[in-house]
């Protein structure tokens, strides 16, 4: 249980990075190219998609381990 926790707060960390370096490209391309082309957004913002999603699976994760904790705790006491 606590493991599985860990990895979903690591998949997080990894997910919120990852939108973080997204942002910087995005931002990057509209600096350097006035607007930004198509092609060099295209794909920081695909890949901003799947971090977010990464985040979002990630704190499901989180979530069901702290459920069942709390469940345990709940038969324990």
């Amino acid at each position: 249980m606590i493991s599985g926790i860990n990895q979903g707060l690591q998949g997080i960390r990894v997910g919120t990075e990852g939108v973080r370096q997204n942002a910087a490209e995005i931002a990057s391309a509209q600096t350097l190219n006035g607007q930004g082309s198509t092609r060099e957004l295209t794909e920081p913002l695909v890949e901003q998609t799947q971090n977010l999603r990464q985040v979002e699976a990630s704190s499901k994760v989180v979530a069901a381990g702290d459920e069942m904790i709390g469940s345990l705790i709940d038969v324990m006491a």
